[in-house]
């Protein structure tokens, strides 16, 4: 078996799988995936190092020191700028289609709705809401029986419409005729 990775060794490995997801470096979908499992290896690696393994406990010297290392090799950085590579926006993505589609739950409806509206502060966010199906189901929210989940419904509804106008204009120039 192969030894225990240090903090400078996994922030190291973490950062060259990383460096290897780059488009101009990657020919072919085999290496692009063979990259990939590299990256979520190293992932776990820093994860069990973080947060222990179970069975043994993280050592905070070896947390204090991998904080460093990744601090000091940018990882942080480099992970946000692969992110769509990386493709965990997906799941983010399916998320607020979720809290968009929450409405018809009064349950949970307010909560989701109150999610869903610090989401739409991001304009990337606001522009897939605004694209989706669920943009639509609000037409149907804003006019539930329920007045709390109605109002909440509008008041998401109006932020999607008020945050980013130049996001709407174009909605709304590409979707005049529907």
């Amino acid at each position: 078996p192969s030894r225990p990775k240090t903090p400078p060794e996994v922030a190291k490995a973490i950062k060259d799988s990383l460096n290897a997801l780059d488009t101009k470096t990657v020919a072919e979908v085999k290496a692009l995936e063979k990259a990939m499992e590299e990256v979520e290896k190293n992932f776990v690696t820093m994860r069990c190092m973080l947060s222990g393994d179970g069975e043994v406990e993280p050592n905070v010297e070896q947390v204090s020191q991998l904080a460093l290392e990744i601090s000091k090799e940018d990882v942080i950085s480099l992970v946000v700028h692969k992110l769509p590579i990386l493709g965990w926006e997906l799941g983010v993505l399916s998320l607020i289609s979720v809290f968009a589609s929450s409405y018809d739950n009064k349950e949970i409806a307010l909560n989701c709705g109150n999610m869903l509206r610090e989401c739409i502060k991001f304009p990337s966010l606001a522009q897939y809401i605004l694209n989706s199906a669920s943009f639509v189901l609000f037409f149907k929210f804003v006019e539930l029986p329920n007045f709390d989940v109605a109002s909440d419904a509008f008041s998401t509804f109006k932020d999607i419409l008020t945050k980013h106008a130049s996001l709407v204009a174009e909605y709304l120039t590409g979707h005049y005729d529907e």
